[in-house]
């Protein structure tokens, strides 16, 4: 039975309220864990600890590190995710506050990761929590899942657990990361290439016994900056960039010419842009010749480890704006905020780039705090925004039900 979202919405978001104490109580904890990808194993046991206290009927660490969570059994699947590790936190004197301490002041939580994305975690567990205890649930199967290693290679841990750890394959995918409380729908993709030049290494004495593989590089660098400008643009996602991020070279000494200079590419790309069509735009430069392009392979173990080996290329993916999906994200957001949330996109990569991106899975995200304070130093969630991402948490699934 269709129910009246408006109505339902500021219901539940007074019961959120209620919750506000233990929601920034659990994401302060989570902040006062590091979690570097690849060692998540004390934020994934907490947040398994919480999933357990609050009532989930199901609760499980799969062979990757995620945490996983269940409630109900019904027919359609839906996947909640958010990633539990987060980047470094740089210079600890940049930072105001301590980065691993989760203060609270002001009405907002403070510290690393605490908008990339335990903030969403947070929401999350307890927006399952509310669904439950309001007896929400319907024909539906709501898995909340904590993903390890996002941060060092976006998609690979949601991948694995869609193919490998749960039941069903779902049928939506509601990612957490930030969206200031609107409702994102797509973003570009990226994939991490290297070029490599070779030359001759001589004595830096007389050079011209030599070939410098750093001067072969030079044509190749100059067409890269040049490229940049003539990219495809998307009126949606924006445009294309490439850009040379590092460069490296080998050399006998410091007194010797270099045989071998590699340069690190990164390359976001739109709407209609690939692997492939990147790959073909570097090959076809001046200066290109006898150099060598590679796409590298990710392959660090996780913290149970486990390793998945993938090249690093995440599709860019996008889900049109009149899909029931983007519909129901759109109202649940507007019943719990009182207004029309606004449909637009991530500028950074997220999960997404696996659940649609490779898996077809629609789609589309909702989740506290902001784009700017990630991976900056000063990282927070807002504690009103937790409140309103767990009422929506709770909410989504009969907006979903309502559009069926």
């Amino acid at each position: 039975m269709k129910k009246d979202l408006n109505q339902l919405g500021q219901q539940v978001r007074q019961s959120a309220e209620a919750l506000e104490a233990d929601v920034v109580s659990f994401l302060r904890d989570l902040v006062a864990i590091p979690s570097p990808s690849c060692e998540e194993a004390k934020v994934v046991a907490r947040i398994r600890e919480e999933m357990e206290k609050v009532g989930f009927d199901e609760v499980f660490v799969d062979k990757m590190g995620n945490v996983i969570g269940r409630i109900g059994r019904g027919e359609k699947v839906i996947l909640y995710d958010s990633h539990v590790d987060t980047v470094g936190v740089g210079d600890p004197d940049a930072w105001e506050c301590d980065p691993f301490k989760g203060e609270l002041e002001g009405g907002v939580v403070y510290g690393r990761g605490a908008s990339d994305n335990k903030g969403a975690t947070a929401s999350q567990v307890y927006g399952a929590k509310l669904l439950k205890d309001l007896g929400l649930t319907g024909d539906f199967t709501l898995y909340v899942i904590g993903t390890v290693q996002e941060e060092d290679f976006d998609g690979l841990a949601i991948q694995y657990a869609v193919e490998h750890s749960l039941p069903r394959r779902p049928d939506v995918v509601v990612l957490g990361e930030c969206t200031d409380l609107d409702v994102y729908r797509g973003q570009r993709g990226r994939v991490e290439l290297q070029v490599r030049t070779r030359g001759v290494a001589c004595h830096g004495s007389a050079p011209e016994r030599g070939v410098n593989a750093i001067y072969k590089m030079l044509p190749l660098i100059q067409g890269i900056a040049e490229l940049n400008n003539h990219l495809k643009e998307d009126p949606f996602l924006g445009k294309g960039t490439v850009v040379v991020s590092k460069i490296e070279c080998q050399t006998p000494s410091i007194n010797a010419v270099p045989d071998n200079c590699t340069i690190y590419i990164d390359r976001r790309l739109t709407v209609g842009e690939t692997i492939e069509t990147a790959l073909e735009e570097i090959r076809s430069l001046e200066g290109f010749g006898d150099a060598e392009i590679i796409v590298p392979k990710y392959s660090k173990p996780s913290h149970t480890g486990l390793v998945v080996e993938q090249e690093v290329y995440c599709p860019t993916w996008v889900l049109e704006e009149e899909h029931p999906l983007v519909q129901a994200g759109a109202r649940a957001a507007q019943a719990i905020r009182g207004e029309e949330p606004k449909i637009s996109h991530w500028i950074f990569s997220t999960n997404g780039v696996a659940t649609m991106g490779r898996l077809g899975i629609p789609t589309i995200g909702f989740g506290p705090s902001r784009e700017p304070f990630a991976h900056s130093v000063q990282d927070q969630c807002p504690v009103e925004h937790l409140t309103q991402s767990v009422a929506f948490y709770a909410t989504f699934p009969q907006a979903l039900m309502n559009e069926a």
